[in-house]
C-alpha cells in the first residue's frame, strides 16, 4: 500500500481537482434552508395521505426544494421556494383533489433556516474542532516524536479530513448541477458526521503506528508504517463495510426524505476509510522522506 502511494495520490489529486473545478464553476445547489422560501400548512379532514401522494399531486407545479413534514396527527407543513399568489392558488387546487374539505391553516414567506450568523458560528466551530484534533493527537503521540514531530500526525489527520470533505462537496456540486440535488440542514449534519467518522478511522491506524514505533523504533520508518497499515486495514474495511451495508439499505428502503442525507454519508464514509489507509499513512512517509532530502 505504502509502496504504491503515488497511484493513490494521483487518484486523490484527480478527484480533488474535479471537485474544486466543479465548486468553482457551479458551486452548491442550496435549498430553502439556506435561501428561504414559502411555508404552507394544511390540515386534512380525513385520514392524512402519504407524503408521496402530496408530492405526486404537486409534481406538475415544479416546486423546487419541496419539503413535506408531518405536523400533529392530521396536518402537513410544506416548504418550497418563494412563489407568486397565482402559483399558491394552483397548489391549493391540486391539494383539494386529495381532500375537498382541506383547510389551509397558514401561508407565509420564511427566511433561511441557516442564516449568516449560524454559518459564521459553524465555520468557527469547525476551525476550533480541527485545532483541538491537532492538539489532542500531538499530545497523545508525545512519546513517539521520532522520526517526525508528534503534532504532524494531527496535521496529517486534518489534511485527510479536508480531502474527504472537499470530495463530498464536489460530488454534490456535480449532482446539484446535473441532477438538481439540493443541500440543506441534513447535508450539513452529514458533513459533521463525516468529520467525526473519518478522523476516528485515521486515529485508529495512527494508534497502531504509535504502538509499533515504540516496540520497533530501530526499523525503517516506512517499513513500520507499511506493517501498521497491514495490521489495521482489515479491521477498518470491515467496520466501514458493515456501516455502509446499513446505509445502503436505508438509501433504498428508507424513503425519499432522507435519501440525500444518506448518500452524503455513504460517500463520506467510503472516502474517509480510503483516505485513512491510502492517504494519511503514506503522507507520514512522504513528510519524513522530504525532511531527509531537505
Amino acid at each position: 500500500m505504502i509502496k504504491k502511494r503515488k497511484i493513490f495520490f494521483i487518484f486523490s489529486g484527480t478527484l480533488l481537482l474535479i471537485s474544486v473545478v466543479s465548486l468553482s464553476f457551479w458551486g452548491l445547489n442550496f435549498g430553502i434552508d439556506f435561501t428561504g422560501g414559502s411555508l404552507l400548512e394544511i390540515k386534512f379532514s380525513q385520514e392524512r395521505p402519504a407524503i408521496t401522494k402530496i408530492k405526486e399531486a404537486l409534481k406538475e407545479e415544479r416546486l423546487n426544494s419541496l419539503i413535506v413534514q408531518p405536523s400533529g396527527e392530521d396536518s402537513y407543513i410544506l416548504r418550497f421556494q418563494e412563489i407568486e399568489e397565482t402559483v399558491h392558488n394552483q397548489v391549493i387546487a391540486k391539494l383539494y383533489t386529495l381532500d375537498k374539505n382541506l383547510e389551509e391553516k397558514r401561508f407565509d414567506a420564511v427566511g433561511p433556516v441557516i442564516g449568516e450568523e449560524l454559518k459564521r458560528r459553524t465555520f468557527w466551530a469547525i476551525i476550533l474542532s480541527l485545532l483541538a484534533i491537532i492538539s489532542y493527537i500531538g499530545w497523545a503521540f508525545r512519546k513517539v516524536s521520532w522520526p517526525i514531530a508528534s503534532w504532524k500526525y494531527g496535521l496529517i489527520a486534518v489534511i485527510a479530513l479536508f480531502h474527504d470533505i472537499i470530495i463530498v462537496l464536489g460530488l454534490f456540486s456535480i449532482l446539484g448541477h446535473f441532477a438538481h440535488i439540493e443541500v440543506g440542514v441534513p447535508f450539513v449534519a452529514a458533513l459533521m458526521t463525516i468529520l467525526g467518522y473519518s478522523v476516528n478511522d485515521t486515529i485508529v491506524i495512527f494508534d497502531r503506528i504509535r504502538e509499533n514505533l515504540i516496540k520497533a523504533h530501530k526499523e525503517h520508518f516506512e517499513d513500520i508504517i507499511q506493517h501498521s497499515v497491514k495490521q489495521s486495514y482489515v479491521r477498518s474495511i470491515n467496520t466501514s463495510l458493515t456501516t455502509l451495508a446499513v446505509l445502503i439499505s436505508i438509501f433504498f428502503f428508507g424513503g425519499e426524505t432522507i435519501r440525500d442525507f444518506i448518500m452524503a454519508l455513504i460517500a463520506g464514509i467510503f472516502f474517509g476509510t480510503y483516505s485513512s489507509l491510502f492517504i494519511a499513512s503514506p503522507l507520514l512517509v512522504v513528510w519524513e522522506n522530504w525532511k531527509h532530502r531537505k
